[in-house]
C-alpha cells in the first residue's frame, strides 16, 4: 500500500475506522496525524493508539496539514495554545500532509474548509471528503474563498481558479466500515491523477470489501441510498423479523440469532455464487411452499415499490442536503 502522510481532519468514527483499518494492514502510525475538537475523544484516541498524533486547538488543522517545520516551531505552538498534542510528538517536527482526509459533519464542513483554504492551496495535498452530500465543486468553493480571503490580508491578493486548487476526491463509505466490512463509492474530479486515484483506492479498501468508482457525481448520492444508508434497511427488515418470530411464540435471544445468521448466511451466498440475486432467489422458493407464501406476501405489499421510494427518498435527501449547506446550483466555476 501506498504510505503518503495523512492527515484526518475530525476525529469521529468513520475516520478511526478507515484509520484502524490502515494500520491493520501494517501502515504506519508515524505516517498519521489526527485533529479533533472534542478532548474526551482525543484522550480516547491518545489510549488506544498510543503514540498517534492527535492535535487540537485553533491551529490544529493548519498544523496538521503544513506539518512542523522544526522541534521548536511545535513546542512554540503549544506553549501559546494555538496547539494542543500528545505529550510524545510535542517537541518534534514531521512533514506536511500529502492527503488530507475531511471527516467533520457536513455542517461544519464549509467552516473548516475555508479556514483551510491558504493552506491546502499552498500545499496542494490530495483532498478526500467523506461528508455526506457535499459536493466536489462546493469543496472547491471553500477553499477558494479561504485561500482568497487571506490572500486580500496581504499587499497582493489573489484571484483562484479551479485549476489553481487541489484535486478533490468525494467518497461515501458505510458503517460496516468499522469492522472492515464496509462497501465504499467513490467520485473523482477530472484533476485527479491515477496515481492519487489509487490512493484513495487504497485507503479506503482498508476497511471496504468493495470499492466502487461512480463516473458521474449525482450517482454519490445514489450510493447514499444504496450502501450508505443500507445498512439501516437490513437491521429494519432484521428488527422486524425477530419481532414477528416472538409475536409466534419464540424468546427473543434465538430470534435474534437466527435472524442475524441468515442475513449473514444469505449475504455470503450471494457473494460466492455465479447466480444472480434473482436466481438466488428462485432456487429457494419451491412453488407452493413456505417461502412462496412469504415472497407472494412480501410481493402483494408492494415491498419492491417501497424499497425503490425508500432509496430514492435517501438520494434525494443527499441532493437536496447539498443545497441546504453549500446552496442551490452548481459550483462547477469559481
Amino acid at each position: 500500500m501506498l504510505q503518503s502522510r495523512l492527515a484526518f481532519i475530525g476525529g469521529g468514527n468513520m475516520a478511526e475506522a478507515i484509520l484502524g483499518g490502515l494500520l491493520a494492514c501494517g501502515y504506519p502510525l508515524s505516517q498519521c496525524v489526527v485533529t479533533e475538537p472534542l478532548q474526551a475523544r482525543c484522550e480516547f484516541l491518545h489510549s488506544k493508539y498510543p503514540g498517534l498524533q492527535v492535535l487540537s486547538g485553533p491551529q490544529a488543522n493548519h498544523l496538521a496539514v503544513n506539518g512542523s517545520e522544526s522541534d521548536s516551531h511545535t513546542a512554540d505552538l503549544v506553549n501559546n495554545g494555538a496547539v494542543h498534542i500528545n505529550p510524545a510528538a510535542a517537541s518534534e517536527s514531521f512533514p506536511p500532509a500529502e492527503v488530507v482526509i475531511l471527516a467533520v459533519k457536513p455542517q461544519v464542513l464549509r467552516g473548516v474548509v475555508s479556514d483551510l483554504g491558504e493552506t491546502l492551496y499552498q500545499r496542494q495535498p490530495l483532498v478526500i471528503s467523506i461528508a455526506a452530500g457535499i459536493e466536489t465543486s462546493a469543496i472547491a468553493r471553500f477553499m477558494a474563498e479561504g485561500a482568497m480571503s487571506a490572500s486580500e490580508e496581504t499587499s497582493t491578493p489573489v484571484q483562484i481558479k479551479n485549476e489553481d486548487l487541489p484535486a478533490v476526491i468525494r467518497v461515501m463509505p458505510n458503517t460496516p466500515a468499522l469492522v472492515n466490512e464496509g462497501a465504499t463509492g467513490l467520485y473523482a474530479t477530472s484533476d485527479a491523477t491515477p496515481a492519487q486515484r489509487l490512493v484513495a483506492e487504497s485507503l479506503l479498501g482498508a476497511v471496504s470489501k468493495q470499492v466502487s468508482w461512480v463516473d458521474q457525481e449525482s450517482l454519490i448520492d445514489t450510493v447514499t441510498g444504496i450502501s450508505g444508508s443500507g445498512p439501516a434497511y437490513f437491521f429494519l427488515m432484521m428488527e422486524a423479523m425477530e419481532d414477528a418470530a416472538v409475536k409466534l411464540g419464540m424468546d427473543r435471544e434465538t430470534a435474534k440469532e437466527l435472524t442475524i445468521q441468515t442475513c449473514l448466511g444469505a449475504a455470503k451466498m450471494a457473494q460466492s455464487s455465479s447466480d444472480d440475486l434473482k436466481t438466488l432467489r428462485v432456487k429457494v422458493t419451491s412453488p407452493q411452499g413456505t417461502t412462496d407464501a412469504a415472497i407472494k406476501t412480501f410481493e402483494k405489499g408492494g415491498f419492491r415499490e417501497l424499497v425503490a421510494e425508500s432509496v430514492k427518498a435517501a438520494d434525494s435527501r443527499s441532493k437536496s442536503l447539498a443545497v441546504e449547506l453549500c446552496g442551490p446550483g452548481k459550483d462547477s466555476k469559481l
